[in-house]
């Protein structure tokens, strides 16, 4: 399967809470993906299965740096097509980012580091 690649530059297509056709995810895999994202320190507590889900960007979700939003209002698909590439604002997503990486590498099995690390430590490779 090709690659969803997100405003921001993650890739939606090997994300775990990616949960649109034909990424459909089982009830246990998205429990696993909750309890992962606590361990990792992306939430305080585990979430509902329903709550870890995605279904893709859209400017209505909620974004720490408004990045689907500020696409929508250039209309333009993602940052690399902006011509303020890369703003502030994508700077520190990328450095948010790449904050949890060392944390992923220790708490995380080899499989679930690797899907993370092209989910969205390639943000900018990908965009």
């Amino acid at each position: 399967m090709s690659k969803i690649i997100a405003a921001c530059g993650n890739d939606c297509s090997a994300c775990p809470r990616y949960t649109a056709h034909p990424y459909e995810k089982t009830e246990d895999e998205l429990r696993h993906t909750a309890e992962l994202w606590m361990k990792i320190g992306y939430r305080n507590e585990i979430v509902s299965n329903e709550e870890i889900s995605c279904l893709g960007c859209k400017p209505e979700n909620w974004c720490r740096y408004r990045i689907v939003k500020c696409c929508g209002e250039r209309n333009i698909k993602n940052c690399a097509e902006c011509s303020e590439y890369p703003c502030e604002k994508l700077k520190e997503c990328f450095e948010v980012t790449k904050s949890f990486e060392p944390t992923c590498r220790k708490v995380c099995t080899d499989e679930e580091y690797e899907r993370l690390k092209k989910a969205f430590f390639e943000k900018e490779k990908n965009l």
